[in-house]
């Protein structure tokens, strides 16, 4: 059997994959990258547009990012940490589009005002909080804030419209917030990836096997459509497969992939694509998530432009599933149990029975009750005018804490081995919005060699304020926000 030889094997062909061979094709054109997909076209799982929130997460709006803490403070450093990893995604996207590595901006991101929305005396001593610790920040202050009625109408006439008069209501608006499309923009980066000689797209391929070498890694790689097995022998390999990359993580045999598990959450949306209502709104509205909800269940009411179509979004509903990719099997989760991770994911179900109870209610709901759910963001919202769409799936982390039991961590995490030879990207939200920042983590993490022979001056070149702290530097942000806002168009109105 020919074996094939590349320098760089990246597997699963959504954000996170196109991000990286797009990094490492720039830093050293002369890289051989191949690229597998087990579907038959890129972009088609959790990077889809339909597939994910769309929001480039910012921190802007998304209450879970700043949690409330039992003494009635307000946290607000990951909210901090996530807006400036967003930034370093706007850099590499605005340096793409000034070369012709990316499109007209519009054909993947457009600007739409970040709303965070409460209502209740309670929640709104909350947002008022956030909004001045928040406000108080560099990254943040361009922030504003308002108890005004006639002030939210203005920014969100739909939330507002019909609303009882006597509420108290609060919002805070960013009014250069994005609607990102990561299916147009994976797909562009793709293509252009496949402009260089080499590179190599893979797709209806699924990787069976992994033989760890002196020089790296032996994969197989079998074609799902004729069965016909080839092997890639791979300098590195990067496990960027959404919910599948802990089943292939699992399957390297690596030590620092022990204890590692997962539980999947799937997603449905509400959907409306009428001209007459998706026309009065042009925002994203997040409000507090229900007791007992996964963190990505904050819900919201999303404008969206996905492959260039308007739509308003409302949801996630989440739901339970044995699944780790949409077009995954029912048997993911069964069979990603192993001795190592056993006891955590034990430990993980016994404490979080009411999560699992909560999912389950999702699933259960009718169509009635989930826009009984969308009246209290749209009080005039007509059931008739929306429709149900299934969004992709999501694999949380669970790994062992301190003690050896499960802890069930809503987020991302790079696993590498220690020789650096392999590394998978586990989790979900923020995800694709802080590609760029997980990725470079991965050129710091298993190309620290590179990096210091050259490799970080030309990265310093596509993202300004790599090696720099934009949470620190309020002018290097001020210089970098400026240039982005432009390039990509995202300048407030």
């Amino acid at each position: 059997m020919t074996i094939q030889k590349v320098d760089v094997l990246l597997v699963g062909g959504g954000v996170m994959s196109a991000t990286l061979g797009t990094l490492l094709t720039r830093l050293d054109p002369s890289l051989r990258i191949t690229l597998v997909e087990r579907l038959d076209h890129v972009a088609h799982e959790s990077t889809d547009g339909w597939n994910n929130a769309g929001t480039g997460h910012a921190g802007y709006c998304e209450l879970n990012y700043t949690p409330e803490n039992a003494d009635g403070s307000v946290s607000i450093d990951r909210a901090l940490s996530i807006n400036a990893n967003f930034e370093i995604s706007l850099q590499l996207w605005s340096h793409l589009v000034n070369d012709g590595g990316l499109p007209e901006p519009s054909q993947f991101i457009n600007t739409t005002p970040h709303l965070s929305f409460v209502w209740g005396e309670k929640n709104v001593a909350f947002l008022r909080e956030r909004h001045r610790l928040l406000s108080a920040h560099h990254l943040f202050k361009d922030m504003e804030y308002s108890e005004d009625p006639a002030q939210l109408s203005e920014w969100m006439p739909l939330v507002m419209q019909d609303r009882d008069p006597n509420e108290a209501v609060a919002a805070t608006r960013v009014r250069y917030g994005a609607d990102v499309d990561f299916g147009s923009l994976t797909r562009n980066m793709v293509t252009r990836l496949q402009q260089h000689d080499t590179f190599n797209l893979l797709v209806n391929n699924e990787v069976i096997d992994f033989e760890k070498k002196d020089d790296g890694w032996l994969v197989s790689l079998q074609d799902r459509t004729t069965q016909k097995v080839q092997r890639v022998q791979a300098g590195f390999v990067f496990l960027g497969a959404g919910g599948g990359a802990l089943p292939l993580l699992q399957a390297s045999g690596i030590p620092e992939a022990n204890g590692y598990g997962g539980f999947p959450v799937s997603g449905q949306w509400l959907v409306c694509k009428d001209p007459a209502i998706v026309n009065q709104h042009h925002a994203k509205v997040y409000g507090k998530a229900a007791i007992g909800a996964p963190p990505m269940s904050v819900p919201h009411l999303d404008t969206r432009i996905i492959n260039g179509e308007p739509a308003l979004l409302f949801g996630p509903f989440a739901g339970f599933t044995t699944k780790f990719l949409k077009k995954g099997s029912r048997l993911d989760l069964i069979k990603s149990v192993s001795f190592s991770n056993l006891m955590p994911m034990m430990s993980v179900g016994i404490h979080n029975m009411d999560l699992t109870k909560y999912l389950i209610n999702e699933v259960k709901q009718s169509h009635t009750e989930r826009c009984r759910s969308l009246r209290d963001y749209f009080p005039a919202a007509k059931d008739s005018d929306w429709t149900l769409a299934e969004a992709g799936q999501r694999v949380q982390i669970i790994k062992k804490d301190a003690e050896g039991r499960g802890k069930l961590e809503f987020g991302t995490e790079l696993v590498a081995s220690k020789d650096g030879t392999i590394a998978a990207l586990l989790g979900a939200s923020p995800g694709a919005s802080v590609a760029v920042q997980a990725m470079i983590e991965v050129l710091e993490r298993c190309f620290s060699e590179q990096l210091n022979n050259g490799w970080k001056a030309r990265l310093k070149e596509m993202i300004p304020s790599y090696g720099e702290a934009l949470v620190k530097d309020a002018d290097l942000l001020a210089r970098v926000r400026a240039n982005t806002l432009s390039t990509l168009k995202l300048k407030p109105e």
